[in-house]
């Protein structure tokens, strides 16, 4: 009984290949992604703020902090990519491929050399062919939400985040310019996820009836 009130408060909408509803469970996934890129923005920006704060001499207590901080925000990434809506399943696949990439080459780093995830990549920068695919991760959600919603906060950010990682392994940028980046892409990250908080949800969900489509010819 409870599930056909639902449907019946769902709104109708008409999509490419047919009507579709937005379910009270489409709308809590979006509520879900939308809190899980909170979460994460808040974890980037706060350990953000600790390193520049505390370079170059950081306390082992600040870096402890900063590492579970990193911890959260990869838990808190991999949420927001097992609830975004997108169409290319196979672009949705290999973002989750790259956060795990990501997260495994992290996880033996720290277990090998027993020093948290920032101080492993700033004194290692070849590091970041591993570590780098979390952020070549959340640079696809930077680049989705870009191109459906048109936010500057992304298109920034989808230029920053590689050329701050390129620039860190290959040592081509000054470490001022690094620092400048790195605040930048903490500040506009939080930015994006505090107006992402506000959207209206149905943007977010998409058209379902394109999804059904694609998933039929799969």
């Amino acid at each position: 009984m409870q599930s056909n009130q639902s449907y019946i408060n769902s709104e109708i909408y008409q999509g490419q290949f047919d009507t579709f509803t937005i379910t009270p469970a489409d709308r809590q996934s979006v509520i879900i992604y939308r809190s899980a890129l909170m979460v994460a923005a808040i974890c980037f920006a706060v350990a953000t703020g600790l390193i520049l704060w505390r370079s170059p001499n950081i306390e082992p207590a600040t870096l402890e902090l900063v590492n579970w901080l990193y911890i959260a925000f990869s838990v808190a990434l991999g949420i927001a990519l097992a609830t975004i809506h997108i169409y290319l399943a196979i672009l949705h696949r290999a973002l989750q491929l790259f956060l795990a990439i990501g997260s495994i080459t992290a996880i033996i780093l720290a277990s090998q050399t027993h020093q948290p995830i920032a101080q492993i990549i700033y004194q290692q920068p070849l590091t970041i062919l591993g570590i780098g695919f979390t952020f070549a991760a959340l640079t696809g959600i930077f680049f989705k939400e870009a191109f459906c919603f048109d936010r500057f906060e992304t298109k920034l950010l989808v230029l920053i985040v590689p050329s701050l990682l390129l620039g860190h392994l290959t040592n081509l940028l000054p470490q001022t310019l690094k620092s400048i980046l790195l605040a930048t892409w903490g500040g506009l990250f939080l930015i994006f996820a505090i107006r992402k908080s506000i959207q209206s949800i149905p943007p977010d969900i998409g058209d379902k009836s394109v999804f059904e489509h694609l998933k039929n010819n799969r």
